[in-house]
């Protein structure tokens, strides 16, 4: 016995599933020019928030809003304590190389300090607000030493290395004398450079750097007064002042990098990277 309402009821669901998935692709199209907005002039938000670890992600945003014509500007925001060296200086050069090409805008929020001033220095122009923490010019090395737990649980180390500054920084043991002064002269090297740059960038003679650059903070305003920053402001100061430059009335913000999920980068290869940091690494310069 034929059942014709099963025929015409599987007939209806592949006609739904069908009429969905058009209307997905639709959708999709539609939001796609939606984002686009063929035409109208756009300004790049390069959000740094957080400590800065890693820069690699921050220089591929820069590099894809350096390239791409519609953007005509860039707003740098920034909410962050410092960071690791490297990453710090990288995302610095790599804005300086941007700002040749178009208008790059620094927004410092709430905390702006130590690698997050030494990356605000690629800007063409930087803002504060008048309450913003900035400064905090310094190098700081930490290294943990666990000798004295492991001794108290029975384990101990063996080292062979192929010098005697190898395995400086070991966990294991406290550092020699002569260790410590190898690092000081580091760090020292490191804070010179950090000076250098402020010094270079902000146009303020090299001695009056040294003068404030021991590691204390300002205030957004005192900031203004050394010259650390051009003007008082908040974010949307710094947008209408990259429309300025960029000699546009209006334009749309792109926020990049695109945010992800926690799981989205536990997930990624860069999930890796985060657990070494936090387990293999015993020790790296901040500028904090």
């Amino acid at each position: 016995m034929k059942r014709p309402w099963l025929v015409y009821g599987l007939a209806f669901i592949g006609g739904l599933v069908v009429f969905l998935v058009l209307l997905s692709f639709l959708l999709s199209f539609i939001m796609f020019f939606k984002e686009k907005d063929f035409g109208k002039p756009q300004i790049g938000v390069l959000e740094i928030k957080g400590v800065i670890l890693d820069a690699e992600e921050y220089l591929m945003a820069i590099n894809a809003m350096a390239k791409d014509r519609s953007i005509k500007a860039i707003v740098v925001r920034i909410d962050s304590p410092g960071g690791s060296v490297g990453a710090s200086q990288e995302i610095f050069e790599e804005l300086k190389k941007t700002r040749m090409k178009k208008p790059v805008i620094v927004s410092m929020g709430s905390v702006a300090a130590s690698g997050g001033l030494y990356v605000s220095l690629g800007g063409t122009k930087i803002f504060a607000s008048p309450g913003t923490v900035t400064g905090s010019i310094g190098v700081v090395l930490e290294i943990p030493n666990i000798e004295k737990l492991l001794k108290k649980v029975g384990v101990e180390t063996e080292t062979i290395k192929s010098g005697a500054y190898k395995d400086t920084g070991s966990i294991y043991r406290p550092l020699t004398p002569e260790e410590k002064e190898y690092l000081r002269e580091k760090v020292k090297l490191i804070h010179d450079q950090f000076i250098k740059a402020i010094s270079e960038e902000r146009k303020i003679p090299i001695e009056k750097v040294k003068e404030f650059a021991d590691g204390r903070i300002f205030t957004g305003e005192e900031a203004l007064s050394l010259g650390l920053v051009d003007e008082l402001g908040n974010f949307w100061d710094a947008v209408n002042e990259a429309k300025k430059l960029a000699k546009i009335t209006e334009a749309k913000l792109v926020f990049l990098p695109k945010k992800k999920g926690f799981l989205s980068k536990i997930l990624e290869e860069k999930g890796s990277s985060i657990l070494e940091s936090i387990f293999l690494k015993p020790w790296y310069i901040a500028v904090n």
